[in-house]
């Protein structure tokens, strides 16, 4: 008997065998590309795109790699810069399978002398987006890794807007090192591919370079990869070098960095901060993002002849960022925080600084700040309170010495600025002035078109030797000074706010002395002055002094307005005009005991506040002039007697005085404390 055969005897095993081993010859003998028309049709009619390829290679498994050759990929029909998304001389990539279909994962990426088209319209189509173009949910692509060898890239985001041109070289850095020297080292062992790149973001041009490794983690990876770069964008110039992840979109930033420029408003297209239009600055730290907080430690630089150090941080949070600084400086030239308040400053070289108006955005910018009229003082330079309602702030600056200009007596600063919503409040703005302290508070309001300001300023303990020049021939003064300042009002300038402002204006003078010789001089009293000129000018006391002005609508108008000494009694009136930086006041000394050759007469002071002047009233002086003239002609000693002074002066109730300034503030509001942290 013969034995069956095998396929007889074994029919599910010979079946499973043959398949295996015609699989085999299959895969063996198998050309991809037999299915490339196939798939390149495919893609076209899913795409509604052109798209070819020239080759086709698959290497199977878990995450199988697909490489292609002269691919070609048309653009979207809506897209008007290229016939092209992309022509790719080799691309290989692979696709994690165990991610499908929640997303389409492709752990690396790699092209070789590939140029791109990106584009993403203002309704947020893209280009890049592989089902129907209009379609704007979120992408399921996600690229982990990408290497370059030799390409070009363009971007450009039609809503923001911004451009970006990229091409890519691959280098080798030992043999670069070797064709300079046989026996020099690589001049580095981290980066061996190089980006030069230019573009526009915001009307602002900028262009630089950034030198990387191999591989640069793209996309929701977390994978750091090396970096080293320079931007100059106009007058601003920046330089990196650290590590970064995922270039597309970035997750984590670990970089020194230093960034100098003209003037800190440039960053303004970039950043999108409400910086000021600063003298030129330089800035260094080390930066470090984490998630959507970056933080810039060791922080050190100048603005201008202004140092500083400390530290900052950034957190892009919605509806607003949020931007905080703790920042101390040795020495603080307060003509560099000009621009921040409106006040125009100049840069080196004699150029104008530039205004926040000029960098508000670009190209289209705001017309040219109003000139400053050279004969006032209050800054009239406009500010943009737009730029407040952006972002949330809260900053902290210690100064330990200023630099001020005409020699005024501001020793330091401690300030606190909080930002909310576009309302701003600097709270504590103290400065050490003239052995006192300037207490101040501001708060604006920004959430309207034209900016709603309230100003809180108080005048303690300001020692008047140190507020007043030394005098050879006038005995130095002393006792303390304190004043107090209620203001508010509308605009977009110190002096447009000013020239609206409602408020209340206070001073007070206690424990005070006066030059005699002084004292003497603004009663007109030539005998007392005689006496002093001879025997020597020495202190006299002032019992009391205070100023009350009620202002409303930018003018003051006086309440109150005294001075009284051992010897005089000063009384005054009159007011000021705050939008055309005027005055007028009647000061009329009032002597209390008898004297000779006095021309007592009330002194008038006016014109604008920088610069003042004044003037005799004549017309008591006339009068007394003319009677000593008549009575002279009748005997010569009688012409003294109009000229003798009969002491009509009276002791101001110190007491009442005090109690209506007190009254005032209290009727002002409350005062700006030193020192204080306000809370938001």
């Amino acid at each position: 008997m013969q034995p069956q055969p095998f396929i007889r005897r074994h029919p599910v095993g010979s079946t499973v065998a043959l398949v295996v081993a015609a699989l085999a010859v299959l895969v063996a003998l198998f050309d991809w590309n037999w299915v490339r028309p196939a798939l390149d049709r495919y893609i076209a009619e899913k795409t509604r795109r052109e798209f070819r390829s020239a080759d086709l290679h698959v290497r199977l498994g878990l995450t199988p790699t697909i490489r292609l050759r002269d691919v070609y990929f048309g653009n979207a029909d809506w897209s008007k810069d290229a016939p092209a998304m992309a022509k790719i001389e080799m691309l290989e990539f692979s696709i994690s399978l165990r991610d499908l279909p929640e997303k389409i994962l492709v752990p690396r990426v790699a092209l070789t002398r590939p140029e791109l088209v990106f584009e993403r319209l203002p309704d947020n189509r893209k280009n890049w987006i592989l089902s129907d173009p209009s379609d704007t949910s979120p992408s399921k692509l996600r690229i982990s890794a990408l290497s370059v060898d030799h390409g070009h890239l363009r971007y450009i985001d039609h809503g923001e807007p911004f451009e970006l041109d990229v091409r890519g070289t691959t280098f080798d850095a030992a043999a670069e090192a070797r064709s300079r020297d046989a026996d020099a080292p690589p001049a580095n062992s981290r980066y061996t591919t190089q980006y030069d790149f230019e573009g526009r973001y915001h009307g602002a041009t900028f262009s630089g370079r950034a030198l990387t490794g191999d591989v640069l983690s793209f996309q929701e990876s977390g994978v750091p990869f090396p970096l080293r770069g320079e931007l100059d964008a106009g007058t601003t110039r920046l330089w990196i070098e650290g590590t970064v992840a995922d270039a597309a979109a970035i997750s984590a930033i670990d970089v020194d960095l230093r960034i100098e420029g003209r003037t800190m408003a440039n960053l303004y297209p970039f950043l999108l901060l409400p910086l000021p239009a600063s003298p030129p600055y330089r800035v260094q730290g080390h930066l470090v993002q984490k998630g959507n907080r970056y933080t810039l430690d060791a922080l050190s630089g100048r603005i201008g002849s202004t140092d500083f150090t400390g530290q900052g941080a950034y957190v892009d949070r919605k509806p607003r960022p949020l931007l905080t600084a703790r920042l101390h400086s040795k020495l603080l030239d307060l003509a560099d925080l000009g621009p921040m308040i409106g006040v125009q400053t100049r840069e080196s070289g004699g150029k104008p600084a530039i205004s926040q108006a000029e960098t508000r955005d670009r190209p289209a910018a705001k017309s040219q700040e109003k000139a400053v009229d050279p004969d006032h003082l209050l800054p009239a330079g406009s500010f943009d309170g737009s730029r407040l309602q952006k972002i949330d702030a809260d900053v902290d600056l210690v100064a330990a010495r200023l630099m001020v200009p005409q020699a005024l007596p501001l020793q330091s600063l401690k300030a606190s600025l909080r930002l909310n919503d576009a309302r701003l409040q600097v709270a504590p703005l103290d400065f050490g002035f003239a052995g006192g302290t300037i207490a101040s508070r501001v708060a604006l309001d920004a959430r309207e078109p034209t900016i709603k300001s309230d100003v809180r300023i108080d005048l303690q303990r300001v020692r008047m030797d140190q507020l007043l020049p030394d005098s050879p021939t006038l005995a130095r003064g002393a006792g303390r000074l304190g004043a107090t300042l209620r203001l508010r009002g509308t605009g977009n300038s110190i002096a447009d706010a000013a020239a609206k402002a409602d408020g209340r204006i206070t001073a007070t003078l206690v424990n005070g002395r006066i030059s005699n010789l002084l004292d003497a001089a603004s009663s007109l009293n030539g005998g007392k002055v005689l006496t002093l000129l001879v025997g020597g000018d020495r202190n006299i006391v002032v019992n009391c002094g205070g100023f009350d002005f009620d202002v409303a609508g930018g003018r003051g108008t006086s309440k109150l307005f005294v001075i009284d000494t051992e010897q005089t009694q000063v009384l005054g009136s009159g007011g000021f005009d705050l939008a055309h930086e005027r005055f007028d006041l009647t000061v009329t000394p009032r002597p209390k005991s008898p004297g000779l050759l006095s021309l007592r007469t009330p002194v008038r002071l006016h014109g604008s506040f920088k610069q003042p002047q004044f003037e005799i009233v004549k017309g008591p002086l006339v009068a007394r002039a003319g009677a000593a003239a008549g009575l002279a002609v009748i005997n010569p000693l009688a012409a003294l007697v109009p000229l003798i002074e009969t002491g009509p002066g009276e002791t101001t109730d110190c007491g009442a005085v005090r109690g209506q300034l007190s009254g005032a503030v209290r009727q002002a509001g409350p005062p700006a404390r030193p020192g204080g942290r306000q809370r938001r």
